[in-house]
């Protein structure tokens, strides 16, 4: 379709509104309201434009861009005199109750209204009349407000409610006087509402860590990262200024997190700010560090065992494992998740269909869930999935001529049809209230009813619920089956792939692994603390562990053996775990917002983070690396010896652009001091601090902008739009790929051989065990003590919960809020009873992947 803006004519795809057709050609329109993955309303007036219909009409109108459909022979024309004054008014009225409080906002230079107030050229209030004054409320630890900043957009509402689908929010008063945000003091419900942040484009809504330890927006060194709270991979950006990492933001990818983030994603690196070991110490004495050295190198000649973690980056796993040989290392968590993260590592590298992308699954037209709290364990997947289940409704808009760009419109010709997801749980789920069919399941019977769904798929007898969900899923263009570690069990997995193995081809696969670093950790081998214990029962060793909360990860009890049967324990780690008091020799290293490595995600994309904050402490891997004679002290070298011993891991070192490249710019053109702020008093200005891993520079003297790789760049802004609204600027049109392509390398091939599903699996009865089947509650704002370590997110945490059906407590004598012992051990929270537990089940949060059995009792 052929259009003309400003005089030049564009080939543009016809379903599109004139405002996303234009922003995508790189056209700037003023807007508000509009937002890239929200939509259209037209409630703020502002992308008004003058319309030609062709080269006939020469008077043309002024109409809203966002809400006018592109036809064919448009003549537009943006900066025409009538559409400027039109929009000129729109900004001033907007502002009649607007404080101008520029100076004092935190969004002050990286706020979309100050960026669309100066392009109307208006700079003085006119009405004489007083200002409409509202007052704030408590919503948690992760936001403010200032609500007399709201121009009433609409923004926050339409993405809480609709696009998140939380239900604590509302709009309250009419007319100038609407008022937003929760009817009662309290923090928000939703794990999505930290991005609130960043959709508001005033500062109604500002991130409540930054607005503590605050600093100008151009002042603040950018670097760009990975998201290590959960397997999902989510890219964001650190911003730091005098050593403390002020604020976390969004940084686009098109294949992952594309404009959101969880709540965890978004606080969860702050946990570097947290009290934590500086200083090595030996049976709990500070010692110096070249003392902390001498001690490592003799604990490894005395024939150490190493200890990996999925907390871990690859590149430290892979420096223990040299370190003590592929035979001494092993993996830090239970045998059955080390066996199942394999599994999870087998099936996406041979396995029957495609890897489903965070995009992929919110794309998807039929989508099963088997056994999955996303919701808790890879929450940007659930968001996804909640755009997923609106497939329907758009569709049956469509063929009420309604475009899938008109948001509200969709919404009510859409009549809330759903499309046809499976949330196939044990336990209520979240996303129950958009699924077409939430199921509940024992952990045995998921995998059960996933083979089921195969089996109806191959044509053969299956239940009316699985048969239901087959005859959706053979229906569906793109479907998407999705299962993980959630439960700790083998079969959703083994499931899943059944069920793409039988739809074939158009099918993806999702399988989401415990952490960050699960996968990376399964690619290199090691077997779980079982058989570590096994032998160090046999033969005493030293240890060195990476992992300090290790109990996150096994049970006590066999943790507990692996620290009597070690004759020594080193401990590398910046976590202050409950190892940490029990270690030999501590040696706190940096933490992830303060190094640089790769992280390998759900889908097998090996992506490169950078360091955010700079420290005094050294990453774990550049410790370890001359424990063994080893000369690798950067990055790039690290790299180099995993791709010639891995090799089946050496596109890792294209997963970003080495440090001898040119230099990337950390803090923008306009900061205000190049290093004057760490003078301090001294008179002399010394070089910015140098960065041996990266090529990015602390300092604004360097590539910036769209000139720099996807994977070190931060920003594309431009002069006059330096907002978190203008990410448009760094995409492939609005809503795709970053400009220069998407960060990161795929490791597994694209649908691999097909020869990983031919088995079923081992049957779930026949797992040995006694007594009450663990069945984990999963905290989407702590998942593990690294997330509670983030100040942000240990006060948003939920309390400890231990529930039980009714009958099973009866049968133990136990009532409501009775202390109980599991396994001998006092449980970390009071009986709850709760009849949606599967019989002969403990619901315990913290249980993270232990499929185990356990005894109960009451304390007496």
């Amino acid at each position: 379709m052929r259009i003309t803006v400003n005089g030049r004519p564009l080939e543009v795809e016809g379903s599109k509104d004139l405002l996303t057709t234009c922003l995508s050609a790189g056209i700037e329109i003023p807007h508000f309201c509009w937002h890239g993955d929200l939509g259209s309303v037209g409630a703020c007036r502002l992308c008004a434009v003058r319309v030609h219909d062709g080269p006939e009409d020469t008077e043309g109108r002024i109409e809203m861009a966002c809400m006018t459909p592109v036809r064919e022979g448009q003549r537009i024309e943006v900066m025409d005199p009538e559409a400027e004054r039109f929009r000129a008014r729109i900004v001033e009225w907007l502002m009649v109750n607007h404080p101008h409080d520029c100076a004092v906002c935190e969004e002050g230079g990286a706020c979309h209204l100050q960026d669309m107030v100066v392009a109307s050229g208006h700079h003085r209030r006119r009405a004489e009349v007083a200002k409409r004054t509202h007052r704030n409320r408590d919503h948690g630890p992760f936001l403010t407000q200032e609500m007399n900043r709201c121009i009433g957009c609409y923004r926050c509402l339409r993405f809480y409610r609709d696009y998140a689908g939380g239900r604590d929010f509302e709009v309250l008063g009419a007319h100038d006087r609407v008022w937003f945000g929760r009817t009662e003091p309290g923090a928000l419900d939703s794990p999505f509402a930290g991005n609130l942040a960043e959709v508001c484009p005033t500062g109604v809504f500002d991130d409540r860590w930054w607005s503590r330890h605050y600093a100008r927006p151009w002042d603040m060194a950018e670097t760009p990262s990975i998201c290590a709270n959960c397997a999902v991979g989510c890219n964001i950006t650190l911003f730091e200024r005098g050593g403390t990492l002020r604020k976390v933001q969004n940084r686009t990818h098109g294949a992952i997190n594309g404009s959101f983030l969880c709540d965890r994603g978004r606080f969860g690196a702050l946990a570097a700010e947290a009290a934590r070991p500086t200083h090595p110490t030996r049976k709990g004495a500070g010692i110096l560090w070249t003392e902390a050295i001498e001690a490592a190198r003799a604990l490894v000649a005395r024939g150490a065992i190493g200890i990996g973690s999925p907390r871990a980056c690859l590149e430290t796993n892979f420096a223990l494992r040299r370190l003590v040989g592929e035979d001494r290392f092993f993996a830090g968590c239970s045998a059955s998740e080390a066996a199942l993260v394999a599994r999870m590592a087998a099936i996406l590298r041979q396995g029957p269909a495609g890897i489903a992308a965070i995009r992929d699954i919110e794309r998807a037209d039929a989508v099963l869930v088997l056994g999955e709290d996303l919701t808790g364990t890879a929450p940007r997947a659930a968001l996804a999935l909640r755009q997923a289940a609106r497939g329907a409704e758009r569709r049956l808009a469509a063929e009420k001529g309604v475009p899938d760009w008109m948001d509200a419109a969709v919404r009510v010709a859409g009549e809330g049809r759903r499309s046809p997801v499976a949330v196939v749980t044990p336990l209520p789920d979240a996303l129950d209230e958009v699924a077409l069919w939430p199921l509940r399941r024992t952990p045995a019977e998921v995998g059960a009813f996933g083979h089921a769904v195969a089996a109806a798929l191959r044509g053969e007898e299956a239940a009316p619920d699985a048969r239901a969900v087959a005859e959706a899923l053979v229906a569906a263009e793109v479907p998407v089956v999705i299962a993980g570690a959630g439960l700790g069990l083998a079969a959703p997995a083994e499931a899943a792939a059944a069920v793409a193995a039988a739809l074939g081809a158009r099918a993806r696969i999702a399988l989401f692994p415990p952490e960050a670093g699960s996968l990376g950790l399964a690619l290199l081998g090691g077997t779980g603390l079982e058989r570590a214990v096994a032998e160090l029962e046999a033969e005493p060793r030293p240890v060195i562990l990476l992992d300090a909360s290790l109990p996150d990860r096994a049970p006590a009890e066999l943790v507990e053996r692996l620290m009597a049967a070690a004759t020594e324990v080193m401990l590398l780690d910046w976590l202050d775990g409950p190892l940490a008091p029990q270690a030999d020799l501590l040696l706190p290293v940096t933490a992830p917002a303060e190094t640089s490595g790769t992280y390998i995600n759900h889908e097998g994309r090996a992506q490169r983070f950078f360091t955010g904050r700079p420290s005094e402490l050294v990453p774990a891997w550049r410790l370890l690396a001359p424990l063994c004679g080893a000369t690798e002290t950067t990055l790039d070298e690290i790299l180099a010896a995993l791709a010639h011993d891995c090799p089946d891991l050496a596109a890792v070192c294209d997963a970003a652009p080495g440090a001898g490249g040119a230099p990337v710019a950390r803090l923008p053109a306009r900061a205000s001091g190049r290093t004057a702020f760490d003078l301090a008093g001294r008179l002399p200005e010394g070089q910015p601090r140098a960065d041996a891993e990266s090529a990015l520079v602390w300092s604004m003297e360097g590539a910036q902008g769209l000139e720099v790789p996807p994977a070190l760049r931060t920003r594309a802004d431009r002069p006059g739009l330096h907002s978190a609204s203008s990410a448009w600027l760094g995409t492939e049109g609005v809503g795709g790929p970053v400009r220069g392509g998407d960060p990161g390398v795929h490791l597994f091939a694209e649908g691999g051989s097909g020869a990983i599903h031919a088995g079923r699996g081992t049957p779930l009865e026949d797992l040995p065990g006694e007594g009450f089947r663990l069945l984990p509650l999963h905290d989407p704002f702590s998942a593990s003590s690294a997330d509670r370590a983030s100040p942000p997110l240990a006060e948003r945490a939920s309390a400890p919960r231990l529930l039980l059906h009714p009958e099973d407590a009866a049968a133990l004598g136990a009532a409501e809020g009775a202390r109980l012992l599991i396994d001998g051990t006092a449980a970390p929270a009071p009986l709850s009873l709760d009849p949606s537990v599967p019989r002969g089940h403990l619901a315990l949060s913290g249980a993270r992947s232990h499929a185990r059995f356990v005894t109960l009792e009451v304390a007496r």
